[in-house]
């Protein structure tokens, strides 16, 4: 890449009219971070995106949304449990297909991945969980395919990139991809010796379609501003510069307002605008 990347944000659509002009000036990533809340998905959510497309009348950025994950698990046993969180993505893919999103971010499952056991004996460990996690995401990502909306999968608890980056590619679809948070990688490094930021990164390769940029200090899941932390940020970017593709580029911090000191800072160093 010659020029300094441009970096997006994830807001939620109250926060979108501050920052519209400096979103459509460059057509910066974006994401919607609404569908997150089950009250939203169950609500007025068309006159919801009516709202944002007239905020976002004239932005033709790569935009997506943040899905559901609040109590819900991509490894339920109960089948039950599992319908309920094929309706909820489904439900945030219908707010994508009316929105012209083109990304979804799924949470990787954390019960296994979450743990240094790793067991692979069939009826309990890696190849069931596996079977789980297919037989709820499979609707989704027909869905995902048929609207066109990739399905990034976040790491949360992960400790293992090529368990992760191995479920992902499971799926065989160029709608299921990665989605590495730089946070969450740090804190598993910080705390159970997992690789680095930049290795998640590499290891994801031509599958790395999205990032969550956020700093933190790997006591907690903080989402501070870049340079807030103890992140090396110019190793994450150097990773970066190592894939032929160009990942979605998104600030997700906890205080919206920060955006402007976070681009600023990573600015400062040469490393995006």
């Amino acid at each position: 890449m010659s020029a300094l990347p441009f970096l997006g944000a994830a807001l939620p659509s109250n926060f979108l009219a501050q920052y519209a002009d400096w979103l459509k000036e460059n057509q910066r990533d974006l994401e919607i971070q609404d569908p997150i809340m089950p009250e939203v998905l169950d609500g007025d959510w068309r006159s919801l995106v009516k709202n944002i497309k007239s905020i976002l009348d004239g932005y033709t950025g790569r935009m997506g949304v943040h899905g559901p994950f609040l109590s819900l698990t991509l490894i339920g046993y109960d089948p039950k449990i599992r319908q309920v969180v094929v309706d909820r993505l489904l439900q945030s893919l219908e707010i994508c297909g009316e929105l012209g999103a083109t990304h979804m971010v799924v949470h990787s499952p954390i019960e296994f991945f979450g743990t240094p056991f790793l067991p692979s004996r069939p009826d309990f460990g890696h190849p069931f969980e596996s079977q789980l996690i297919a037989e709820t995401m499979m609707p989704v990502v027909a869905k995902a395919e048929q609207i066109g909306c990739k399905l990034v999968i976040e790491n949360i608890w992960d400790r293992h990139p090529h368990i992760w980056a191995g479920l992902i590619r499971s799926f065989g679809s160029e709608y299921v991809c990665a989605s590495v948070d730089t946070g969450h990688a740090f804190m598993q490094y910080a705390t159970h010796h997992a690789p680095a930021v930049d290795y998640w990164m590499l290891e994801a390769g031509d599958k790395l379609e999205h990032l969550h940029l956020q700093d933190t200090d790997g006591y907690s899941d903080r989402h501070w501003a870049p340079g807030e932390g103890d992140l090396n940020w110019h190793a994450i970017f150097a990773a970066l510069r190592e894939l032929k593709q160009s990942p979605r580029l998104i600030l997700e911090l906890a205080d919206y307002h920060a955006i402007p000191r976070a681009v600023s800072y990573l600015n400062g160093l040469g490393l995006a605008q």
